[in-house]
């Protein structure tokens, strides 16, 4: 059946993934508008920090062609915010894990959080951007409702870990090998993390919850520790033999 539920609807597939945006306000031009600018943003961070196009100021300033002051001011905003990450996780967080300059961890949650903020600004106060399962929301699904995140099961396909509910503006994401295997480098060994199977964390802004996801996944064993640290974050890690781990405030969020 057609979706016939008010607000407007989106799918973008860029940066290697897919974006969605689900919107619960009235599609007034200024929203529709700042969606078309949301689309159009993702294209160009694709274009200025994709690690597979070789033509892209991060491939160049990888390869040492450039300098960061040579790329638009954006490239020295993310490199910033990375530096900070790599401090607060006490280098579990890397942008060259692998010897090479990959700010991807970091990208695509702050590339989310932005598109989300264009929406704001435009007027629209109860939004969902979805960048590739990782979750920016805002205010309500609809009257009364709140948004609902299912989180799926790492082990077990086809089944949910919680079910994570906004009751507030608030980021949702997930680290984890389920989706594209052991991806996640441990930065200071050089090898594939594996000693967890997923971890999802809660926070206010989907730039560092998403990169606190992949740190949290990194560290391992003491991820649970580190992020009960954090403030404002919570999370839920799952262990390869399905046991589950969750920081003291996580039940606020999901069962």
């Amino acid at each position: 059946m057609p979706d016939t539920a008010p607000g407007l609807r989106h799918v973008e597939h860029v940066m290697g993934t897919v974006f969605s945006f689900d919107v619960r306000d009235e599609p007034t031009a200024a929203v529709r508008g700042a969606l078309a600018e949301a689309v159009h943003h993702l294209h160009q961070v694709d274009a200025v920090f994709s690690t597979y196009r070789p033509d892209s100021c991060v491939s160049r300033l990888g390869r040492g062609e450039i300098r960061p002051e040579d790329c638009p001011p954006e490239v020295q905003e993310v490199l910033s915010l990375c530096a900070q990450a790599t401090r607060a996780s006490d280098g579990w967080f890397s942008i060259t894990p692998e010897g090479t300059l990959d700010p991807s961890g970091l990208v695509k949650g702050w590339a989310t959080e932005a598109a989300s903020r264009l929406l704001r600004e435009a007027g629209a106060r109860n939004t969902c951007v979805n960048g590739g399962g990782d979750i920016q929301l805002r205010g309500r699904a609809a009257p009364g409702t709140p948004w609902r995140v299912g989180i799926a099961h790492p082990l077990r396909p086809g089944e949910l870990v919680t079910v994570v509910t906004a009751h507030h503006d608030m980021a949702v994401a997930t680290s984890g090998t389920s989706e594209r295997g052991a991806h996640i480098i441990d930065p200071h060994s050089g090898a594939p993390a594996t000693a967890l199977a997923a971890v999802t964390l809660v926070g206010p802004g989907l730039t560092l919850t998403d990169t606190y996801a992949t740190a949290a996944f990194a560290r391992g064993a003491g991820a649970p520790a580190w992020v009960e640290a954090l403030d404002g974050y919570e999370a839920l890690v799952v262990l390869p033999d399905g046991q589950e781990r969750r920081t003291s405030g996580f039940r606020r969020y999901g069962s």
